[in-house]
């Protein structure tokens, strides 16, 4: 027991903490999702060959070396993560990471000095590549980049042994990404489902559940949105047209995007956007869009008109990915520090707090002793039939990356 009080219960303060969170977090999400699509495409437009002229070593690189383990003699971990994205008490406090404490006497030190993937990248890169330690022992990047730290060695392979928990309550759907084959490096922290939101008073009540919906239907033209995220927008093009973004080809790339700019000579699309749409989603001035699962999940507790639909076709889900880079000083730490949070008790609390898809399975019942509708909510906790219509984006190489990222930006007119 990490202490007197039972582990699956909130105290008042947390309690209190968690229901502001669901009243008045809105904003705190949001500009979650803001932060991380604002950096979505910068790294990837110049790929690792980029990387390469600036004298960062090329892929696959791993003489930077690994760190001998100083979890034994030194009692904390540093932690380093995106804003609003963990639970906080009335008083300012981190409830989990408290009891983590609390149980095991490793003190975190944590920090939410992760704004968006390419501006933490250009911190630690550096350290990375001369093989020098990062002072940090744990940090949480979106998928695709942490693709590419995994693939230019800059990323330790977790002990299993230390993830009991993570490695048995890991939900299916996120276990075998193509860029981390077996999770032998990561562990996701949230899913980030990308679906179709719509006003129902600008829809005059209709449903808008498929983007051919919003590419075809004469009554949304001009009011349509679509996300300046790039595996989001094409990815869910793709599914529409009967294609896998899991292996899409570059001619099907090509097409997808076609389909899309012909929705902007059209003017059927309005406008990509990062989470700008919130606001023009909730006036009705959009009247359809791409969405973040996230910010829907908060819009529709300040306006009952916002819907959601996940396309008959699929949806598509990004992951926010926990992670030990090279040379961290305190790996064993950092990964028991990851298995708790894989404990269904200490996972409700987050998803609770957070309100993304929660990676972790068992949850419901610890869930719903927070909030109910939360765990009744397929955004949070994806039923079986709803985790089978996820999909992501295949890992690009770095050809790809360039590529495909400035054909997006002509199209989107970044």
């Amino acid at each position: 027991m990490e202490d007197s009080q039972q582990p699956g219960s909130l105290s008042p303060p947390e309690l209190a903490a968690v229901r502001r969170s669901l009243t008045d977090g809105r904003m705190a999400m949001t500009r979650r999702s803001l932060l991380r699509a604002s950096g979505a495409g910068a790294l990837t437009l110049g790929g690792l060959g980029a990387l390469s002229a600036c004298g960062i070593p090329p892929a696959g690189r791993t003489d930077a070396g690994r760190s001998v383990d100083h979890s034994g003699q030194e009692k904390r971990l540093v932690f380093s993560n995106w804003t609003e994205y963990l639970d906080v008490g009335d008083d300012g406090s981190r409830p989990t990471l408290d009891a983590f404490t609390r149980r095991t006497g490793i003190t975190v030190k944590y920090t939410e000095d992760i704004n968006d993937n390419d501006e933490f990248f250009g911190k630690i890169q550096a350290q990375l590549a001369a093989g020098q330690d990062t002072g940090r022992d744990l940090i949480v990047l979106t998928d695709w980049m942490c693709a590419r730290m995994i693939s230019l060695g800059w990323i330790q392979r977790l002990d299993q042994g230390n993830l009991p928990h993570a490695s048995d309550r890991l939900a299916q759907q996120f276990r075998a990404p193509d860029w981390d084959p077996g999770r032998a490096h990561s562990y996701p922290w949230t899913g980030i489902p990308a679906v179709i939101a719509y006003n129902a008073k600008a829809t005059e009540g209709r449903t808008v559940d498929s983007v051919s919906q919003l590419l075809d239907d004469p009554q949304l033209k001009g009011r349509v949105g679509f996300l300046s995220e790039m595996r989001d927008s094409v990815g869910l093009t793709l599914l529409d047209m009967g294609k896998r973004p899991e292996d899409c080809t570059a001619d099907d790339f090509d097409a997808a995007v076609a389909r899309l700019q012909k929705g902007v000579d059209g003017r059927q699309i309005r406008r990509f956007t990062g989470n700008d749409y919130i606001n023009d989603l909730s006036k009705g001035d959009l009247a359809a869009c791409v969405a973040w699962a996230g910010d829907v999940v908060q819009l529709q507790q300040d306006n009952p008109d916002v819907k959601y639909a996940v396309p008959k076709a699929g949806y598509m889900t990004s992951t926010d990915n926990l992670m030990v880079p090279n040379r961290a000083r305190h790996k064993k730490n950092a990964e028991r520090l990851i298995d708790y949070c894989y404990e269904p008790k200490v996972a409700a609390r987050i998803a609770a707090y957070i309100n993304y898809v929660c990676p972790v399975d068992g949850v419901r019942e610890e869930l719903a002793k927070i909030d109910r509708d939360l765990a009744d909510n397929p955004l949070i906790l994806p039923d079986r039939e709803m985790a089978a219509r996820s999909h992501s984006f295949r890992a690009l190489n770095a050809g790809e990356s360039k590529e495909f990222t400035q054909k997006f930006a002509d199209l989107t007119g970044a």
